[in-house]
């Protein structure tokens, strides 16, 4: 492809289009499924129940320290299946481009999709571009579907299952992808380096699957963070959730941002973490199994469900021996992070 930067002309259906996918989406795209250029994938049959979810993702800058936009598309949606206990297996991927975008930043987001999909073992099996004018879009934006089996053909994961006595596992350190994001958005002095932890978590969850882990609730927390997620399940199963403030696990360099900048850590985005919710007699041993995975080195115990209750709390013990309760964040503490 002659252009050096998106036009017009290559969302318009013609020529220039054809050229474009032919050239740009399938030179990294490419697969049997996608190959076959039909208005809708064709998928093998596959046994067990089917788990689907959807996404879309904004995000500025969308080159960051330990990503891009593209990984985090994909991380994203993959990890909402596994948050389900599903094997992750395709995901569609729809790209809203606006005019003037440079072609080799473009190639740069599209190669970091395929190699995250083949890390993550799942398909791109569709996928839809749209061109829209300058001003009219920030760049790019990506819009995600996905498609996993159940792993093992069955489940009771769900933010409704939560339970008395159940053990809250962290699967690693809190905020580190939003405060890498502030840190180059804003072009924030730090001594200590800082990445995203963006990543794709089958493999991670993949041995507690195996090993019949008595698990009942499993979240991502991106948005709105550890406190939006506890938050949801805790009004989803009807219970009360403590945490402890000295078992949640955080990078320096978020403690000191944090400290800085009057940002509470519970609030912070994450792409490469899981909540957990066990049975107690599973979590010492859901907590070896996870600290195996390179995602889950700094996993943690950091609280439990304490009881039913018609009006449910979170609320976490503080460093000082008080006790706080944690409310679902208000608006957005920082934005367009994921």
């Amino acid at each position: 492809m002659k252009d050096n930067v998106i036009t017009m002309a290559h969302g318009a259906g013609g020529r220039k289009m054809q050229e474009f996918i032919s050239a740009i989406i399938k030179k990294y795209f490419s697969n049997p499924i996608l190959d076959r250029m039909d208005d809708s994938a064709l998928l093998p049959a596959t046994k067990g129940r089917l788990v689907f979810t959807t996404d879309s993702f904004v995000v500025t800058p969308v080159f960051f320290s330990g990503g891009d936009i593209g990984r985090l598309a994909v991380c994203g949606t993959v990890n909402d299946l596994t948050a389900m206990g599903a094997k992750p297996l395709y995901i569609t991927a729809a790209l809203i481009i606006e005019e003037g975008f440079p072609v080799l930043d473009l190639e740069k987001i599209l190669a970091s999709m395929k190699r995250t999909a083949v890390e993550a073992g799942v398909v791109i099996a569709a996928g839809d571009t749209k061109v829209v004018e300058r001003g009219k879009a920030d760049k790019i934006f990506i819009n995600t579907a996905g498609i996993g089996a159940v792993y093992g053909g069955k489940t009771k994961i769900s933010s409704v299952n939560a339970r008395p006595g159940d053990v809250v596992i962290l699967t690693g350190n809190l905020g580190d992808h939003e405060i890498a994001i502030l840190k180059e958005r804003e072009n924030l002095k730090m001594r200590t380096s800082i990445s995203s932890d963006c990543a794709p978590l089958f493999r991670m969850i993949k041995p507690l699957l195996d090993a019949k882990i008595d698990l009942h609730v499993m979240r991502d927390p991106t948005r709105g963070g550890l406190a939006a997620v506890l938050n949801e399940i805790s009004f989803a199963s009807g219970v009360d959730i403590k945490i402890f403030q000295d078992a949640i696990p955080l990078n320096r360099a978020v403690k000191t941002a944090c400290s800085m900048l009057g940002f509470d850590p519970l609030f912070l985005a994450n792409e490469g973490k899981m909540v957990i919710f066990c049975g107690s007699k599973h979590a010492e041993k859901a907590l070896k199994l996870l600290k195996k995975s390179p995602q889950g080195i700094f996993a943690a115990i950091i609280g439990s469900v304490t009881g039913k209750n018609k009006k449910p709390l979170v609320t976490m013990q503080t460093t000082s021996g008080g006790e706080r309760i944690v409310l679902m964040p208000e608006g957005e503490q920082l934005p367009r992070i994921c």
